[in-house]
């Protein structure tokens, strides 16, 4: 059997204040048809990414309504991780190198998942490339049943096409395919329905409620930062499409005109990301030893009540992606009223309203350009933030990722 996540319990209607009641109501009406069915989430990884962020929230609360869901997590080699990470990169556009022997191992290792894949479920929500494989997998031995929904959180709008071709074979059988935004979605992808749904944060999440100035402040002291400077901070992983380089490019620019700017790059190494470890250290590299640009993860205690910190400590969060198939990092800094300059592309556009919520970027020089502004200018930094909560209440919170679940579980 394949590891079962543990989840806190959650209950829908602890989310009355931040999300409102009238959301609540809505969510309620829209999984009543669905009270008593069963819902399995697959993914490659219980910590250190979107997904997982994302599954924390929404099993339990998914159970909460009456329908009995449960998260499983897959098993694989380094082997297999890195076939997989090379998978991830060539379905977001670099042209990676793409062997049968690398399709052998992906194929092999999903054929040894799919024997631990619990059964018995209305329905299987499996995410991203790395367990896309197993239906094909229980298909050869005859076990399919129920409805089979791929959840791609990528964005393949200009794939690497032989790496496309493979995994359009992995899930031509699914009978819902989800994407972030419709352009996502490859037209070459044939067979499953298709459905729309943009991810969300969990405001009561450890990473998102309100926490007072006393806590803020004493994370940055054990960190070594100093709060009476700004502070321009990067959560994300280390991968060289989130552009840690660039951000600290950026960050040297708008240092000429704002003495004193601190950076913090936040990251979270997980098992499954092989290449984040490199990117790591070639990132550490090019920082040359300035104290006043941080390198932090969870190998330095760094957890969500310390991003909470950070985040909230920040004068400009920014989000430097040149691909990105949400970055739910966007969200969360807007929601604690931290305007955001985040890369023209992918989910982020989803976000930002250029201008009002934030500024979107193609480049270092406007990176640098839009932080220096926000920065000189208190009243916008005040506007925006406030403005940026308001986006994320009224379009990307929990309650309603959940609603556009419930609407396609009943769709199908």
């Amino acid at each position: 059997m394949l590891p079962i996540v543990p989840v806190p319990q959650r209950r829908l209607d602890d989310y009355r204040e931040a999300a409102g009641p009238d959301a609540v109501e809505r969510l309620r009406k829209a999984a009543a048809p669905l009270t008593g069915a069963k819902v399995l989430h697959v993914n490659s990884t219980a910590f250190g990414g979107g997904v997982a962020e994302l599954l924390f929230a929404q099993v339990p609360l998914m159970n909460d309504l009456g329908i009995e869901t449960v998260w499983q997590v897959i098993e694989g080699a380094e082997d297999f991780f890195t076939v997989t990470k090379f998978a991830h990169n060539g379905l977001q556009g670099a042209e990676v190198p793409w062997t049968p022997e690398m399709e052998a191992i992906y194929l092999d290792r999903c054929r040894s998942n799919a024997q631990g894949v619990a059964e018995g479920f209305d329905y299987m929500i499996i995410h991203d490339p790395q367990p896309a494989g197993i239906l094909g997998a229980l298909e050869e031995q005859g076990r399919r049943t129920g409805k089979w929904i791929w959840r791609c959180h990528i964005d393949l709008s200009a794939p690497h096409v032989p790496v496309l071709n493979f995994f359009s074979r992995q899930v031509a059988g699914y009978d819902g395919a989800v994407f972030t935004m419709e352009e996502f979605a490859p037209p070459s992808l044939r067979g499953p329905r298709l459905f729309v749904i943009p991810p969300s944060i969990d405001p009561l999440s450890l990473k998102n409620v309100y926490i007072d100035h006393e806590t803020v402040y004493e994370v940055l002291t054990r960190y070594g930062v100093d709060r009476s400077r700004p502070i321009l901070t990067q959560v994300s992983r280390f991968d060289p499409w989130k552009d840690p380089l660039g951000v600290i490019d950026a960050y040297r620019l708008a240092r000429k005109e704002v003495p004193g700017l601190q950076l913090l790059l936040i990251g979270s190494m997980a098992h499954d990301d092989p290449e984040g470890w490199h990117y790591l250290e070639v990132t550490e590299a090019y920082r040359q030893g300035d104290p006043d640009i941080f390198l932090l993860s969870n190998l330095h205690e760094v957890g969500n009540l310390e991003v909470n910190a950070f985040q909230r400590a920040s004068a400009v969060v920014v989000q430097k992606s040149l691909r990105e198939g949400f970055g739910l990092v966007v969200s969360e800094a807007m929601w604690k009223e931290v305007p955001v300059v985040g890369g023209d592309v992918g989910g982020i556009r989803l976000q930002i309203e250029d201008g009002v919520t934030g500024f979107l970027v193609t480049s270092v020089e406007a990176c640098a350009e839009r932080v220096v502004q926000i920065l000189g200018d208190p009243e916008l930094r005040s506007k925006m933030g406030r403005a940026g909560r308001e986006r994320v209440a009224e379009r990307f919170l929990t309650l309603r990722e959940l609603q556009d679940y419930v609407g396609m579980l009943s769709a199908l």
